[in-house]
């Protein structure tokens, strides 16, 4: 890879000699521009207004545009002058948490290269203690004219550098927000829930620029004579949904369809599949359970309704013992009493045969 850049990272005392790579690439297809009477390409040359004459690369320096038109020239002898410590460092200022740094101002990313054997030591050694440390190193560089921002940090065995924007360049996003006051429902919320949940995640590896194959193979059937094949081209949808349930729904469906699942309510024609907001979320608390297959009951279901028939089961046997023993208490009571009066209706009868014994012997 082509360095673009040479320097050091100033790391505290230790300085270490880095090259700056680029660690992106454009695919993109590249166009000329051309005349279309007879296909010529138009090209640009760069022209002396004062001459009226054209002027190799090698004539051409900078300047400075003053407010009256006058052209300052600023040669790179001036700017490699300027009293800043980034010209040819960059300099970390600080280590923070990844999460502080807001996506909005990432800019160009690039490799930081070790320049040389002497550099590997320190090179690993702040690798190794960002990697330990979780966190990004924060530094200010001065590259094609202006000082930056960056963000290092570790990517597989090696630092990466990506540009930052500073953060009076961030536009804020009050302008972007709608103003119109809209209240979204529950159910409308329960519905992009579920679309979410069965679109599911992607492997990003296995994207790629459609737009780019589509062009390409326009050029070559240009090349060959060849016709290109007519890909039907999917309606343009409105730019205004009428119902907004309706077009979740049909979403869902759809997401389902793709995936090989079969909505709920069987066969595409009923209600998608969705859950009420709460629960799908204490949902992603426990594991989740088995889908129905083929209109059957899961193993969660049946154990689900087993565990209520034990329950009502158990509840029942529970009644009938404290019936039972209600019953079996209130039986010796009725005993007890009996026993009771036929204790004192027995004391009764003997008194009188005492009685009349003592009368006759009288």
């Amino acid at each position: 890879m082509r360095s673009i850049w040479n320097g050091a990272i100033s790391f505290g005392l230790v300085s270490i000699p880095i090259k700056l790579v680029n660690a992106t690439e454009s695919h993109s297809v590249a166009f000329r521009q051309i005349h279309t009477e007879d296909g010529g390409r138009i090209r640009y040359r760069k022209v002396c207004e004062l001459e009226d004459k054209e002027v190799t690369q090698g004539e051409i320096g900078k300047g400075y545009e003053d407010a009256d038109g006058t052209i300052i020239p600023i040669t790179e002898e001036d700017l490699a002058s300027l009293p800043i410590p980034t010209a040819k460092t960059i300099e970390i200022v600080a280590f923070i948490p990844a999460e502080r740094i807001d996506p909005l101002q990432m800019d160009a990313a690039y490799y930081l290269v070790a320049n040389g054997v002497p550099a590997a030591k320190p090179y690993t050694l702040l690798r190794e203690a960002l990697k330990r440390s979780q966190r990004v190193a924060i530094a200010k560089f001065a590259l094609r004219g202006r000082e930056r921002l960056g963000m290092l940090r570790v990517v597989g065995d090696a630092i990466a550098m990506h540009g930052l924007l500073w953060p009076d360049e961030i536009r804020a996003a009050d302008d972007a927000a709608p103003t119109t006051h809209v209240t979204v429902r529950d159910a409308e919320l329960d519905l992009a829930d579920a679309l979410m949940d069965t679109l599911g995640e992607v492997d990003l590896d296995t994207l790629h620029d459609d737009y780019r194959e589509a062009v390409e193979e326009l050029i070559a059937s240009k090349i060959s004579g060849a016709p290109l094949e007519h890909v039907p081209v999917a309606e343009e949808r409105a730019g205004k949904v009428i119902d907004l349930m309706a077009a979740l729904e049909n979403s869902v469906r759809a997401a389902q369809a793709a995936r090989g699942e079969e909505a709920a309510g069987g066969g595409g024609e009923g209600e998608a599949e969705v859950k009420p907001l709460p629960a799908r979320r204490a949902r992603r608390s426990v594991p989740a359970a088995p889908k129905e297959v083929g209109g059957k009951k899961s193993t969660a279901t049946k154990k689900a309704a087993a565990g209520k028939k034990t329950a009502a089961k158990k509840a029942s046997t529970s009644k009938t013992t404290a019936s039972s023993s209600s019953a079996t208490k209130k039986s010796a009571a009725a005993s007890k009493s009996g026993t009771k009066a036929k204790a004192g209706a027995g004391a009764g009868a003997s008194a009188k045969k005492t009685a009349s014994r003592r009368r006759t012997s009288a």
